[in-house]
């Protein structure tokens, strides 16, 4: 099938990398180190996880503190208006110009969630705000108030795969001819006791005790290293091909598997087979430079994902990497923040290898890079990014 390309026109992100484009590359140029930290889980342990850093969590209390009906929102929907913001400016979309929102999440409302249910459970009562405050549409109707937008209002949840259905929608929204412009984008702040509490009741979370406490992408590990981040991401599409664009989404699949567990992912991954190949229609394998992986840490996920890029493209495997070793899994803005990484490498022309991984050759040239997200259910994307004609050189066609 014939894809038009889509300019991927800016993109931001917040996580334990920090606030933008210049604070997460710079820590993903910090090529040996993670920003993962101990914390206190809730349940009288500790905790490794990707909490942001203490000069973005101020910048985000600034915001907060701007508007007083922002005071009742999760952090989910202040982390999405920051980097939506960021990426609007970057894009150079005007306020209250026409363009459609579309940011989701997995969790949803997970910190304040909790807080109104304990005061449930201790008083028999809740406050005022705590149905509109808790359900999953605020995250981009807020957004969208926040910047005058005058599009559509989409939030949606597809577990870990949450924030790449979005660009999907988006790109659908504007090849359809019914919008120009789409915000796409996922956030989710799911380090509280007791989501914390759930993945341990799964025997998924990271117990590592050595230099990386997430061993994402690592297919020798005999445990499981899952560890969760906070984090959101926002980019910026148009139609066509547009002056200064930072990439294009030249091609883009998607896949469900068969409900046979709770996690419904097979030993070979036949969902991300089906959407890496739907994505690939067209294209050389040969092509693909590198891939951003989903690769949660997890014994059965990186494995299974593995074996699905065997299939897809036999022995000559592109070049690998993940970035939840270094800033944990953000569940529903996962694949947003690996869209963001590829993305970066495209620009600055540099491959972010995983350090405990041997054996992968850095290539010489990032040309096409293909971004991978699965989540709960077996819902698999993947979307090709490519270097628009005119970068630095890149010839047109």
């Amino acid at each position: 099938m014939a894809f038009e390309p889509v300019s991927l026109v800016s993109i931001a992100s917040l996580s334990a990398l920090g606030l933008g484009p210049e604070e997460v590359w710079a820590g993903y140029s910090r090529a040996a180190s993670h920003a993962l930290s101990t914390m206190n889980d809730g349940a009288g342990g500790l905790a490794y996880g990707g909490r942001i850093p203490e000069t973005t969590r101020t910048r985000v209390r600034e915001i907060r503190e701007s508007y007083s009906a922002y005071a009742h929102l999760d952090p989910t929907v202040i982390y999405a208006i920051a980097t939506s913001r960021m990426a609007v400016k970057q894009a150079g979309w005007d306020r209250a110009s026409r363009f459609g929102v579309n940011l989701g999440s997995s969790r949803g409302a997970t910190e304040i969630f909790e807080r109104y249910h304990g005061e449930f459970l201790e008083t028999g009562k809740v406050g005022s705000h705590a149905s509109p405050s808790t359900t999953l549409g605020n995250i981009a109707s807020w957004v969208a108030q926040d910047l005058g937008a005058r599009g559509p209002e989409i939030s949606h949840s597809i577990t870990c795969s949450t924030a790449l259905h979005a660009v999907l929608n988006g790109v659908a929204w504007i090849r359809a001819g019914l919008e120009d412009r789409f915000l796409v984008g996922g956030s989710e702040a799911p380090l509280t006791p007791f989501t914390l509490a759930q993945m341990r009741a799964l025997k998924i979370y990271s117990r590592e005790t050595g230099d990386y406490p997430s061993r994402a992408l690592d297919l020798d590990k005999t445990n499981n290293s899952m560890v969760l981040g906070e984090g959101s991401g926002a980019a910026c599409l148009e139609n066509g091909l547009k002056p200064g664009a930072l990439a294009l989404i030249s091609g883009l699949g998607y896949a469900t598997e068969d409900l046979t567990s709770a996690v419904s992912l097979s030993r070979e991954a036949s969902c991300l087979q089906r959407a890496m190949n739907m994505a690939l229609a067209g294209c050389d394998p040969g092509q693909v430079d590198a891939v951003v992986m989903h690769a949660p840490g997890t014994l059965r996920g990186d494995r299974a994902e593995y074996r699905a890029l065997q299939r897809v493209f036999g022995q000559q495997l592109p070049a690998l990497t993940t970035n939840k070793w270094k800033l944990g899994h953000t569940l529903g803005a996962s694949g947003l923040l690996s869209l963001e990484l590829a993305v970066q490498m495209l620009q600055h022309q540099s491959f972010v290898a995983v350090p405990f991984v041997q054996g992968i050759r850095p290539p010489g040239r990032l040309r096409k890079i293909l971004v991978n997200a699965v989540g709960f259910g077996g819902n698999a994307v993947s979307l090709l990014v490519e270097r628009p004609p005119g970068a630095e050189g890149e010839p047109f066609p």
